[in-house]
């Protein structure tokens, strides 16, 4: 147990920023002034005009767009999932090829098919939250569909449909984060294959990266003007 005390530390360390940078972007009052939450203000902005509008093509080839990003991340994820299967499948090889560095790195069998498997369920929750946003981006298209014409945009209903179809939307923009941000994860995660050190070292570089484009980019900056 106490020569796998770093690795069980690095592991733990890594979920437990993934959980608190997750907590404050999404839950917290310091986070409802991050990149992602100032777009949240822009796709209400985005479904009032479109209210005004009776030519709606644009915007349905805009969500077209949208839809296609998200498959494409869905897909990816797919085959993450696949190289990292076969990265479990082939340890023998992979802790032979580690034998051979001049500085011995190789953990036990057992510890490397861990760290196989945790990057597998990285990719499978990526997967799920990228495949769930674009069955929400469809929801959407279904709503902005159903869109009231500009010729009703002063009514009681058409407010509600408003209000019903930047919610969803909203909750899709938050589906496809998440998914994002796994990708990101696994990107330090990887930093465990080589040391539990090093672990500590990617998880930190990763927080501070995509901290610094929700809160401190130029991105960001733009979005506050």
């Amino acid at each position: 147990m106490r020569d796998y005390l770093v690795d069980i530390l690095a592991a733990g360390f890594f979920a437990l920023e993934w959980a608190v940078y997750a907590y404050t972007l999404e839950r917290s009052a310091y986070g409802r002034d991050s990149l992602s939450a100032r777009m949240h203000v822009y796709r209400e902005v985005w479904i009032r005009r479109l209210l005004d509008r009776e030519a709606r093509m644009v915007d349905m080839q805009i969500m077209a767009s949208l839809q296609n990003g998200t498959a494409f991340f869905a897909s990816s994820s797919l085959i993450a999932v696949g190289g990292a299967l076969a990265l479990l499948r082939s340890t023998n090889d992979a802790l032979a090829v580690l034998q051979t560095l001049p500085i011995d790195m190789s953990p036990s069998p057992a510890l490397w098919e861990i760290k196989c498997v945790g990057l597998i369920l990285i990719f499978i929750y990526a997967f799920f939250k990228f495949a769930w946003a674009y069955r929400l981006f469809n929801y959407v298209a279904i709503l902005l569909g159903a869109m009231p014409p500009a010729s009703q945009r002063d009514t009681p209903q058409a407010e509600a449909h408003v209000i019903r179809t930047t919610r969803m939307f909203e909750t899709a923009g938050r589906h496809f984060n998440r998914g994002q941000r796994a990708f990101f994860f696994a990107l330090g995660y990887l930093g465990w294959f080589v040391s539990p050190w090093v672990l500590f070292a990617t998880t930190a570089a990763v927080v501070i990266v995509t901290w610094r484009r929700q809160f401190a980019s130029n991105a960001w900056r733009a979005m506050g003007s």
